[in-house]
């Protein structure tokens, strides 16, 4: 169990079985296999994990709570921080990981139920926002903290600017399933990105190569 879904179920009431947490978080993540978040409910769970639904509750409040848990630990995994030694490398690499770990995967389509019931479920979205939304954000900016000590970027960049316009149209894309997302997009996304960033860096003698 990682640090961060720990943090985001903490104890309600006694202290918890760590055999009765795993057992549960396993079983939710059969059944989101099999069926899908929408499918998923608290008996189901209770009944392949071998406790009550009280258990459960105890725990996590609602169904939007135990499948953040269950989802995050392994979607953080498939996200780890490139370090090309360019800013483009970077930000396609990781963009490139972050399609990959969505596309047509019942992570994506968890991604994206997830997204749905933070919108109708209080206790999640202030889980999702301060131990999700933050941590990826954090892990992200790394690569725009290099850049600028590279010397690459400015100082004065926003590093929340510049993610929200590389993963921004990608969650787009994932949310509306208007277009697909592909290797192009991927390359074009972020090839808009970094040449508006030179373009910001040039200055009025031209141009600045971007590393």
């Amino acid at each position: 169990m990682t640090e961060l879904a720990s943090s985001a179920s903490a104890p309600r009431g006694r202290p918890r079985s760590e055999r009765s947490h795993r057992a549960i978080l396993d079983a939710a993540n059969e059944i989101l296999e099999e069926h899908g978040f929408v499918d998923l409910t608290m008996d189901e769970v209770a009944q392949r994990g071998g406790v009550s639904k009280a258990t459960i509750y105890r725990w996590w409040p609602t169904k939007g709570t135990l499948v953040f848990e269950a989802f995050t630990a392994n979607f953080l995994a498939r996200q780890p921080t490139p370090n090309t030694g360019s800013l483009r490398g970077d930000l396609l690499g990781a963009l490139r990981n972050w399609i990959k770990t969505v596309k047509g995967t019942v992570t994506g389509r968890t991604l994206v139920a997830l997204i749905a019931e933070v919108q109708r479920d209080p206790d999640l979205a202030e889980i999702w926002r301060e131990h999700f939304v933050t941590s990826v954000r954090t892990q992200h900016r790394v690569m725009i903290d290099r850049a600028v000590e590279r010397g690459a970027l400015s100082p004065d960049v926003d590093s929340d600017v510049v993610l929200d316009l590389v993963y921004g149209s990608a969650y787009h894309r994932l949310l509306q399933s208007h277009l697909p997302l592909t290797e192009r997009f991927a390359q074009n996304v972020v090839d808009t990105v970094v040449a508006g960033l030179q373009m910001d860096r040039a200055g009025p003698n031209g141009n600045v190569k971007m590393t």
